[in-house]
């Protein structure tokens, strides 16, 4: 049984459809992460699930237990699912203890400490126990928002950009910490997030979303590197979109006859990652073009590199020799990936593409 499904969600605002049936699932333990960009309906799934929003169409089941549908919506706090806001939402006159203490119920004085200090302990915070949310830096402020979503011990949590207020340094730490606490408490999941790397570092699966419809579903390598779409290329990371005339397992494009990673018949998109490309001296075979642009990052190097068909970008190791202004070949190291995307006899396509036209094959 499947800890979580949202089948179908839809909700309007003001008669503008927000979410457009969108329907995934969560395993018990696992973490799911829903990445889009701003305005993009994720931060609106998340309150569907937990109760903040009723559905206009679609239903929400956690275990055997519907909580959102036709004719039924359980509120947030009978749902039985934790909820990390944004800002934390912590209470600024209570201590940390008093703040892990307040949402449990049912429980003896006695039994909420007990429970607040083995949470505390868990996120590592047990000597703050007696400080107030304004003595506390933010990464410890989210660790006291997380231990108040784990003390009623609940298999779902969900997290609205729980690390955005955090500066760079402090939030891949923290986030860290955050994925190592929900692993070894076994609990679920979903959060909802802008930021690519945070979401392919952390989460178990990413759910892309754009414009309130679900674009992919998949684990993080599957979604970088077998893309769905060409939204889905370009939001997860630089991508060099390139038309292409396919012909079963390869396609004559501007670099050449490349192998694809699935079968294709005619006109194509088809996704190259920059570090699938790699740039070769001038006299070599390949596409030829001009540097015109290098970034250095410390780790490695990136170059757009300008040709007849279009500009390129290509990743290279830190101590790639080339400079703007020099002459290279761009020669592809991997298979292309095929695009969703079905484009008509003139090869055209719904977005900018920036490695040119397809070249046809010859015979």
């Amino acid at each position: 049984m499947k800890l979580l499904r949202a089948v179908e969600l839809s909700k309007r605002f003001d008669g503008q459809h927000v979410v457009r049936g969108i329907s995934f699932d969560l395993e018990a333990g696992e973490i799911l992460a829903i990445i889009g960009p701003s305005g993009s309906g994720k931060t609106t799934t998340l309150r569907l699930i937990a109760g903040f929003e009723r559905p206009d169409h679609g239903e929400v089941w956690f275990e055997a237990r519907k909580l959102s549908g036709p004719g039924r919506h359980v509120p947030p706090e009978s749902r039985g699912i934790g909820f990390v806001f944004q800002d934390y939402a912590l209470f600024p006159h209570l201590t940390v203890l008093g703040n892990v203490t307040f949402g449990l119920k049912g429980l003896s004085a006695r039994e909420r400490r007990r429970r607040a200090e083995e949470v505390l302990d868990l996120v590592g915070l047990t000597l703050f126990a007696r400080r107030y949310p304004h003595e506390l830096s933010g990464g410890q402020q989210q660790r006291v928002a997380l231990a108040r979503a784990l003390a009623p011990k609940p298999k779902l949590i969900l997290l609205d950009e729980p690390f955005s207020s955090l500066d760079a340094g402090l939030r891949e730490s923290t986030r860290e910490e955050v994925r190592s606490i929900l692993k070894q408490t076994g609990t679920g999941a979903i959060m909802v997030t802008h930021d690519q790397e945070e979401a392919l570092s952390f989460a178990d699966r990413i759910a892309v979303i754009r414009e309130g419809r679900l674009e992919q579903v998949g684990r993080p390598e599957e979604v970088y590197h077998h893309p769905a779409t060409p939204f889905v290329a370009r939001f997860l990371g630089n991508t060099n979109l390139v038309r292409g005339l396919a012909h079963g397992r390869f396609a004559d494009t501007p670099l050449g006859t490349l192998p694809l990673d699935k079968e294709a018949w005619g006109h194509v998109l088809l996704s190259l990652r920059p570090e699938h490309l790699e740039l070769l001296p001038p006299d070599s075979r390949g596409l030829k073009g001009q540097i015109v642009k290098r970034s250095f990052k410390g780790h490695d190097l990136t170059f757009k590199v300008r040709t007849e068909h279009g500009t390129y970008r290509v990743q290279t190791g830190y101590r790639a020799p080339w400079q703007v202004g020099e002459s290279v070949v761009i020669r592809v190291r991997e298979v292309a990936v095929v695009l969703g995307e079905k484009l008509d006899e003139s090869g055209s396509a719904e977005i900018p593409v920036e490695a040119g036209p397809p070249t046809h094959r010859e015979g």
